[in-house]
C-alpha cells in the first residue's frame, strides 16, 4: 500500500497552480449530454433498471462515452472542462491527477453533498452522512466508521457473519443446475439482511422492499416528489429494527453507539445508505464471479486460496478481494462521482459542481495496459494504488467507511460458491471473452450452468 504523500496517491492533492480549467464548446457540451449524462441516467443512478442495462449491454453503452471522454482530452487538456450549462457552473474532469485531487479536497473545498446527490438521496435517507456538511457530518463520518471499522481487513463481527453467509451461500446451489442473477439476488439479500438489520423476518424484508420503490423514485432526483408517507414508514421500520440492538449485526452496534449519539447523529439514520451500498455490492459479486467463471487461470489462483480453509470461520482473502476490485474497476457501480466547491478555487468558482466519469478513468487505454483484462494482481503488487484515478470506493477523506465489510462479505460468499460448485457461464457471463472485456455488462442476465 502506498501512504499518504507518496506519487499517485489519491490522497494527494493536485496543486491548484496546476489546475487550468477550459470551456467546452456549445457543441461538445450536447455531446457529453447525449453520450454520457444521458445514458448513465437512463440505467438508473441510485437503483438499476433491468431493461435498460440489456439495452446498455447489447449497444455497448460506455464505449462511444469513453471514446468521447479520451477525443475531449485530446482536444482540451487536462482541464477541467467547464460545460456550456445554463444557469449552473459544471465541470468535467479530465485528467487522473485531478481525480486524486478533488477527491482529496472533501469536504472543503470540494463537498461531497452535491445539489444532485441530496435531490436523489432525500428520498430515502435524508440524514445519511454523504449529503452532510459541517460539523453534523463530522459526527455522522465518525458514528459510520465506529461501526464499520474501516481500514481492519476483519470487522470484530467477522467471524459471526462468516457463518451466515457459509450458511446461504450453500443455499444458493443446493439442488438447482441453473444459477440466475434472480436466485443469487434473493440469498444476496438474504445475507445483507442478517449482517445489517440482525435478522430476515417479515419486517426486515418490508425494510429492503420498501427501499427498492424509493431508491427507484430516487434515480428521478428532484423531477420525482418524494412519497413521504413511503419514506417515513421506511425509517420508522429501520429505526425500530436498530432498537432491537441484535446481536452480531450493524443494526446492534448502531444500536450501543446511539446511547452516546448526540442528536444531529441520527445513528439509525446512517443504515439506509449501508443498505443501498450492499445492492451494488451484491451486483460486484456477481459479475466478478462470471469473471472467474471465464479466466480459468484467475480461478484456480483463487481456488489455490481456499484450499484448507474452513468457510465457517473469517479469512481475509487477498486474491478474492483483488477479484471483487476488479470487477469494480472493470463495471463501476457508481458511474458519477459528484464534487460541489463551498469557495472559488482555481478550479472555478464557488459552487461548480464536478464530475468524475468513472468508467473511462477504469478503462483509459492510454494509461491503463490492462484496461479491458481481469486483472485482480493490480491490486495486490501496488500498481492501483499508484493510480488517483482508480477509486472502486471513491477516494480522499469521502471515500466509503464500508469497503472492507464489502469486500469482507463479498469475498467471502465468492469462496463458498467456488468451493460449491463448479460455473459454467451462459446469458450475458458468455460474452466475457479474456482480454476484451465489454465496456458494460448486463448483471440481470447472467446465468451459470451449475456441475
Amino acid at each position: 500500500m502506498v501512504t499518504p504523500g507518496e506519487p499517485g496517491d489519491p490522497a494527494t492533492p493536485i496543486p491548484e497552480e496546476d489546475v487550468r480549467p477550459v470551456r467546452a464548446s456549445v457543441a461538445d457540451t450536447v455531446r457529453i449530454a447525449t453520450e454520457i449524462g444521458a445514458p448513465t441516467i437512463a440505467i438508473g443512478v441510485v437503483k438499476r433498471r433491468p431493461a435498460m442495462m440489456a439495452l446498455a449491454h447489447r449497444t455497448h453503452a460506455d464505449r462511444p462515452a469513453i471514446r468521447l471522454m479520451r477525443k475531449l482530452r485530446h482536444k482540451y487538456g487536462a482541464g477541467p472542462l467547464r460545460l456550456r450549462v445554463p444557469g449552473r457552473s459544471l465541470s468535467l474532469v479530465l485528467d487522473p491527477a485531478q481525480v486524486g485531487g478533488l477527491l482529496a479536497g472533501a469536504p472543503t473545498p470540494f463537498s461531497p453533498d452535491t445539489e444532485e446527490k441530496n435531490a436523489a438521496l432525500r428520498h430515502f435517507q435524508p440524514h445519511g452522512v454523504l449529503i452532510s456538511e459541517g460539523g453534523r457530518r463530522e459526527r455522522r463520518r465518525e458514528l459510520n466508521e465506529a461501526v464499520l471499522e474501516p481500514g481492519l481487513p476483519l470487522h470484530h463481527l467477522a467471524g459471526p457473519w462468516a457463518k451466515v453467509i457459509h450458511e446461504e451461500g450453500g443455499r444458493i446451489t443446493d439442488g438447482t443446475t441453473v444459477l440466475d442473477a434472480d436466485l443469487f439476488t434473493r440469498h444476496w439479500w438474504t445475507i445483507v439482511r442478517r449482517v445489517t438489520l440482525g435478522g430476515d423476518t417479515a419486517v426486515d424484508r418490508e425494510i429492503t422492499a420498501l427501499l427498492d420503490e424509493l431508491r427507484l423514485d430516487a434515480n428521478w432526483a428532484y423531477a420525482r416528489q418524494r412519497q413521504s408517507a413511503v419514506r417515513e414508514r421506511f425509517l420508522a421500520l429501520v429505526r425500530h429494527q436498530v432498537g432491537l440492538g441484535r446481536p452480531d449485526s450493524l443494526a446492534g452496534e448502531l444500536a450501543k453507539c446511539a446511547e452516546a449519539a448526540d442528536d444531529g447523529a441520527d445513528p439509525a439514520g446512517q443504515l439506509p445508505h449501508w443498505l443501498f451500498a450492499f445492492d451494488a455490492a451484491g451486483i460486484v459479486a456477481l459479475r466478478a464471479l462470471a469473471l472467474l467463471a471465464t479466466h480459468p487461470a484467475q480461478r484456480e489462483r483463487a481456488l489455490g486460496e481456499l484450499e484448507g480453509l474452513d468457510l465457517t470461520e473469517p479469512h481475509q482473502l487477498p486474491y478474492l478481494r483483488s477479484c471483487v476490485l476488479e470487477s469494480v474497476r472493470l463495471w463501476p457501480t457508481t458511474p458519477a462521482l459528484l464534487r460541489e466547491s463551498r469557495e472559488e478555487t482555481a478550479w472555478g468558482p464557488e459552487g461548480t459542481s464536478f464530475l468524475v466519469y468513472t468508467p473511462f478513468f477504469h478503462r483509459d487505454h492510454e494509461t491503463l495496459s490492462y484496461a479491458d483484462h481481469f486483472a485482480p494482481d493490480i491490486w495486490l503488487d501496488g500498481r492501483a494504488q499508484r493510480n488517483p484515478a482508480l477509486v472502486p470506493f471513491s477516494g480522499g477523506p469521502g471515500i466509503c467507511p464500508g469497503r472492507d465489510v464489502v469486500l469482507f462479505t463479498a469475498s467471502t460468499l465468492l469462496a463458498v460458491l467456488l468451493k460449491e460448485a463448479e460455473y459454467t457461464p451462459e446469458g450475458t457471463a458468455a460474452t466475457l471473452v479474456p482480454g476484451r472485456l465489454p465496456s458494460t455488462m448486463d448483471h440481470f442476465g447472467i446465468r451459470f450452468g451449475v456441475g
